[in-house]
């Protein structure tokens, strides 16, 4: 783990060594990070009876990302343009440890277009994510020390005889967010929009 990023409550992902994840590794099982040399808006909406609902509070929001992903810390990250508007929210479990950042989605049966996950690392470094092991697919968006978004990848889940090694997302940054295929184009969040998000010191 890196020493500069806060320790967090390790959720039950703590035991697990060889368990698909999305942060890529070597076939010495070192992963990307240890090889660094640097080192849908919120609003009303209505369902299909035409019945009025809105976006749940930040604390229904919480509540129910415990529920995915048991046991993780959570923040709520905002995706916010040029102009300062927000483009889109998603309440993101926290993988600040190695083997947390291993696991990643992996072990996720489904992602909701509200949630996600913040990858949490030390340092802006160049990265690579895998699709190991993953059922469906996410965008991975990659940003830089300041939330500034540095790039974003549509990665499709892996094929039925597939277990995803061989997919490969490369990037730089020192956050790394997982969220729903193609939420980013369907919120419009680009390359230079920001990533606004709190974390415990």
């Amino acid at each position: 783990m890196d020493d500069d990023v806060p320790r967090r409550r390790v959720l039950g992902a703590a035991g697990a060594v060889a368990v698909a994840g999305c942060l890529d590794t070597d076939d010495s099982g070192e992963t990307a990070d240890s090889r660094d040399t640097g080192d849908e808006r919120a609003g009303d909406e209505e369902d299909s009876d035409g019945a009025e609902t809105t976006e749940p509070s930040p604390n229904e929001s919480n509540d129910a990302a415990e529920t995915i992903h048991e046991g993780y810390e959570t923040t709520t990250v905002r995706a916010v343009g040029a102009d300062g508007d927000e483009l889109g929210r998603v309440t993101a479990a926290i993988a600040d440890t190695d083997d947390l950042r291993y696991l990643g989605l992996s072990d996720t049966d489904e992602l909701p277009p509200d949630r996600g996950m913040l990858f949490v690392f030390g340092a802006v470094a160049e990265r690579s994510f895998v699709m190991r092991e993953m059922d469906f697919g996410i965008d991975i968006v990659y940003a830089d020390a300041d939330g500034t978004i540095t790039g974003i990848h549509h990665a499709p889940a892996p094929g039925p005889d597939e277990n995803g090694n061989d997919q490969h997302y490369p990037g730089r940054g020192q956050y790394v967010l997982e969220v729903a295929y193609e939420w980013t184009s369907d919120h419009g969040v680009s390359e230079g929009d920001v990533l606004e998000f709190a974390l415990e010191e």
